[in-house]
């Protein structure tokens, strides 16, 4: 084996997927000091994601300003890659927890500036914009979003406005017939790994507006106003996308990107392995090396190792999945193309101490997987020249 693909997600707390991948090729390239070796850094949507992305095809990180989470304007970016098409913005980057510096506000926080990062990357050629669905604090059904890019709200009076998570119950109306016109033929992609409904008991304010400091008390008001922006958008507009799988996502974010202006939801990882032509360069690999911080059935989901893997099983390519813990119940995996899991706990400790020398683990652990592969390579050409 030369030819080796690294696309592991990060060890979150620990490691991230840029550095997962330093550490791979240098234990590969330590025993097959000739090995092509192909590192492709992987985010979750989330802080990260743009710096990830160019890691892996290239491009540039474009800066600019934008209203942030309290409708006041922040410092913020987004990327366009190599081949100037195609833009990725992290939402978190424009209403993101950081940016509310410690003062949470789900009831008043504001998409609107995921909107402007969405037409900074259009007007500066895009077309194809790849939106990252982490690290969210807001819970505006990505009205705020839609907001900036031309859909008008307005309230029973008719009075335009910019809803908020404590506001959209005030929507009486919606119009799309004022969207930019510069995003006629752009495609939007939305990274999303969750499965979760915009509403409900396992919609966006009742699993994740607490984590943005939603009372008890404030949750079912959340989420009443999830519910009457969709009855009025299904109104409105005839798009009906409430149970789509991801709609729940960064506070309803997902549900708005696509009723609201026609995005496509996708699982992270595919949307990644598109962008980087992974099928492409499985066709020359030898083998795949992934992980992620723990495999367990959840990961069954789709998420990165698997997502990895049902890829690389339709061009026959081994893949071997390095991770900081394994759970039970992760046979399905081998279904799904993975041709081996190793954890990399050497010895017994709980995780405050395993997670300090999950990088020398981490070497270790490959090291050890190179030299059984370059084992039995010399085995096979031994027995070759014998023959």
């Amino acid at each position: 084996m030369k030819s080796f693909i690294l696309i592991p997600d990060s060890f979150k707390g620990t490691m991230s997927s840029t550095e997962i991948c330093g550490i791979m090729a240098e234990a590969i390239k330590a025993h097959i000091p000739d090995a092509c070796v192909r590192g492709i850094p992987v985010a979750d949507g989330g802080e990260g994601t743009v710096e990830a992305f160019l890691a892996a095809v290239g491009g540039e990180r474009r800066e600019c300003s934008v209203t942030g989470p309290r409708f006041e304007k922040v410092s913020s970016f987004y990327g366009v890659l190599s081949d100037g098409r195609t833009a990725v913005v992290e939402m978190s980057a424009a209403a993101g927890l950081p940016l509310m510096e410690g003062r949470l506000d789900v009831l008043g926080g504001t998409t609107f500036g995921v909107g402007e990062l969405i037409l900074e990357a259009v007007r500066g050629g895009a077309k194809q914009v790849i939106i990252g669905l982490g690290g969210s604090a807001t819970n505006d059904g990505g009205c705020g979003a839609a907001a900036a890019l031309g859909v008008v709200f307005r309230d029973g009076e008719g009075r335009s406005f910019i809803p908020t998570g404590g506001t959209l119950s005030s929507v009486a109306s919606v119009q799309s017939c004022g969207l930019a016109r510069e995003l006629k033929d752009v495609r939007i992609t939305a990274m999303c790994d969750i499965d979760n409904p915009l509403y409900g008991e396992r919609g966006a304010a009742y699993v994740f507006a607490p984590q943005k400091g939603a009372s008890r008390e404030t949750v079912p008001l959340l989420d009443a106003g999830l519910r009457h922006l969709h009855d009025t958008v299904k109104r409105c507009l005839g798009a009906d996308r409430a149970q789509d799988r991801g709609a729940g996502a960064a506070g309803g974010m997902g549900y708005g990107l696509a009723a609201l202006l026609g995005a496509e939801l996708k699982m992270g990882i595919d949307v990644v392995l598109d962008a980087v032509g992974f099928d492409e360069l499985l066709r020359g690999a030898d083998c795949v090396f992934t992980g992620e911080g723990k495999i367990d059935s959840q990961s069954l989901g789709g998420k990165v190792v698997i997502g990895v893997s049902r890829r690389a099983k339709k061009f026959g390519v081994p893949v071997i999945a390095v991770v900081g813990d394994v759970g039970d119940d992760i046979g399905g995996a081998y279904d799904e193309g993975v041709s081996a899991v190793f954890p990399i706990n050497r010895v017994a400790v709980p995780y405050s101490e395993a997670r300090l020398r999950a990088r020398g683990d981490l070497r270790l652990t490959v090291e050890d997987v190179v030299r059984l592969i370059k084992a039995v390579e010399e085995r096979r050409s031994d027995i070759r020249s014998l023959s």
